[in-house]
């Protein structure tokens, strides 16, 4: 690619990443030079400044884009599908900057936490950076800074013990999963001899065909392993407990919703752009099936560990870590019928309703830990009483996390098992219905404390503004969309699934 081909693409597609980007790196240059002379709440409102400026630019790409724009030599492609998922991104980094502000405010645990802003932005340049990647080597790029920043975040409240010993495994635990995913990477590329998504699908169907299955599927192994660890998915999700308890909530938060979103992006690009041209519709016996199979299984070991493994817990965040695994699990079943047409509009429509469910439960955890001064599930005793409200929308978040019917979360769940029934795949539907009565007792358990149980204090908990704005707007949103979710579903299918088809994605 020559210098002037640089000038001659329309970079107006961009704008979007280029908008984070810009925010990053001058609030990082303010931070640096202001010193502590600056208010950091003034940096905090600033990133969210520059996140909904960012989103007023992919809402005009969705209206004006007709076909996907392709930036250097097609290893970034702006589409509707990356726009839907960048949407949910940054709405959920939105949250997390409200909840950053309210947190930073109260705590001074976090040392510099001018950082805290512009590494939060940069990680959403990652995320953002995946929704659009075309090639593995921008998949990859995406992939780290969304790591660096995420392992750095996790560890900034230096003072605690329980937060250094949690970055230091994600540390770990992220340095094993690249190297897994940059050895899957290795064996596509030297079975297909190009990088490019695209090119890929029609190399490694010529590979299939010379015999070369086993290896592509080994390949497929090693790259999915390290993909599922980002979404903290069953074998990879060891990690996840020990980190959302020992990151400030925020960052908890962010991980929770705006990273696992970004790997199921990256993902499903995967999966339809690498490796869906191996599907034989014939025979069904392919390195396609193969692949689907062992997505399954993941699938139904995340939701059945997860849900299994929370039970067992007192701390609230690690309860939470916990829960994220099996959504993980709910979220990959239509990644397992990749032959529905509509399987887009489940993932988008569950992946709205875990923001909103997910994060206004854990602006209230935030909230309500740090009050008490513990993570324990006994700090919500008593809270109806302290903050009515609070408890109301709490139980709406676990109601819906749960699945229980007139909720967002239901709905979102309730698609996913009518899509699992009618592609015939009864078991992993039979693990989605057995796995969500499962979480009713954890998650009752802690609604239990709430309204049964007497707290240690009748003093009225008060909510800061930021927290209120994201339990307000969660709310409504769990809400209206389990009256109403066709509402949603329209919505996704109008404006994004039309560009999302196999003629366009292949």
């Amino acid at each position: 690619m020559d210098v002037k081909d640089i000038f001659s693409y329309n970079w107006s597609y961009l704008l979007p990443e280029f908008t984070i980007l810009g925010f990053a790196t001058v609030l990082s240059i303010v931070d640096l030079i202001a010193g502590k002379r600056l208010n950091r709440t003034i940096m905090g409102w600033l990133s969210l400044l520059g996140v909904l400026i960012a989103g007023y630019f992919i809402v005009s790409n969705v209206t004006s884009l007709k076909e996907p724009v392709i930036y250097m030599a097609d290893m970034m492609r702006v589409d509707h599908f990356g726009s839907a998922f960048k949407l949910i991104l940054l709405a959920g980094v939105a949250f997390a900057l409200l909840m950053s502000i309210s947190y930073i405010k109260k705590t001074d645990e976090v040392v510099h936490s001018g950082e805290f802003y512009y590494l939060m932005l940069m990680g959403l340049v990652g995320c953002m950076v995946m929704a659009s990647s075309a090639d593995l080597i921008t998949l990859f790029v995406g992939l780290e800074l969304l790591s660096l920043a995420s392992y750095i975040m996790v560890g900034m409240r230096k003072k605690r013990t329980d937060s250094n010993e949690a970055a230091f495994k994600y540390v770990v635990a992220g340095g094993i999963a690249t190297a897994v995913t940059l050895f899957g990477m290795s064996y596509l590329y030297g079975f297909s001899g190009t990088t490019n998504l695209y090119e890929m699908t029609q190399r490694l169907s010529e590979a299939y065909q010379s015999g070369f299955g086993p290896m592509i599927l080994i390949g497929f192994v090693f790259l999915v392993a390290g993909l599922t660890y980002k979404i903290s998915a069953v074998p990879n999700h060891m990690w996840a407990p020990d980190v959302y308890q020992g990151a400030a909530t925020p960052v908890t938060a962010f991980l929770a919703v705006v990273s696992k979103g970004a790997g199921f992006a990256l993902l499903i690009r995967v999966m339809i752009l690498s490796f869906a041209g191996l599907f034989n519709q014939e025979t069904n016996q392919s390195v396609f099936g193969g692949m689907l199979w062992l997505l399954s299984i993941v699938a139904g070991l995340s939701m059945i560990v997860g849900n299994t493994l929370a039970l067992r817990q007192k701390n609230v965040k690690r309860l939470m870590a916990y829960s994220g695994i099996a959504q993980a699990g709910y979220l990959l079943v239509p990644l397992v019928i990749l032959h529905q047409t509509f399987f887009f509009e489940q993932i988008i429509f569950y992946l709205v309703a875990y923001l909103m469910m997910a994060f206004g439960a854990f602006a209230l955890i935030m909230v309500v830990t740090e009050d008490r001064k513990t993570q324990d599930i006994k700090a919500f005793a008593g809270l109806y009483h302290r903050s009515p409200l609070a408890a109301v929308a709490m139980t709406l978040f676990l109601l819906s996390l749960a699945g229980i019917p007139i909720s967002a979360g239901f709905f979102g769940k309730f698609y996913i098992f009518l899509s699992a029934i009618g592609s015939g795949s009864f078991w992993l539907a039979g693990i989605m219905l057995a796995t969500s009565v499962v979480s009713y007792y954890y998650y009752f358990g802690i609604i239990r404390q709430m309204y049964m149980r007497a707290g240690e204090t009748e003093e009225t908990l008060r909510l800061p503004i930021g927290v209120t704005i994201i339990v307000v707007l969660a709310a409504l949103g769990t809400f209206v969309f389990g009256l109403v979710p066709e509402v949603l579903i329209q919505y996704i299918h109008t404006h994004f699934n039309p560009m999302f088809n196999w003629g366009d994605m292949l």
